[in-house]
């Protein structure tokens, strides 16, 4: 078993920054993939970024990409989000998922996080 608990989330102006972290515990040499999801109220959960487990693979959404980057430590057992330039558009759940392949689908991710919310006022 796998346990994800995110932390980072919170309040911060249109072009302002934040830095999401997600850390991993149990069997975390299954974690082959990890991703960030989101979601906002009334919409559907999106792809923010995947990244596989060395890291050299990383996947984003269209809304997203040249903002976010995402990375990994595995011998601290934590993924990061680097949001920046954020705007109210992306005010949302921000969860993490991983799983025992990449991919950018939330099909393909086996644990997930409790999310952590993210508002961007502008």
């Amino acid at each position: 078993q796998v346990q994800l608990v995110e932390s980072g989330g919170g309040s911060v102006q249109a072009g302002g920054s934040l830095r999401l972290s997600c850390a991993a515990a149990g069997h975390t040499f299954t974690l082959v993939g990890m991703g960030w999801f989101r979601q906002a109220p009334g919409k559907e959960r999106e792809l923010v970024a995947a990244i596989n487990w060395s890291g050299t693979l990383t996947s984003y959404g269209d809304s997203v990409k040249g903002r976010f980057t995402i990375s990994r430590d595995n011998a601290k057992n934590i993924m990061w989000l680097q949001m920046s330039d954020l705007k109210p558009e992306d005010t949302a759940v921000y969860s993490c998922a991983g799983g025992p392949t990449f991919s950018t689908t939330s099909s393909g991710y086996r644990y997930w996080g409790q999310g952590t919310q993210v508002t961007v006022s502008s």
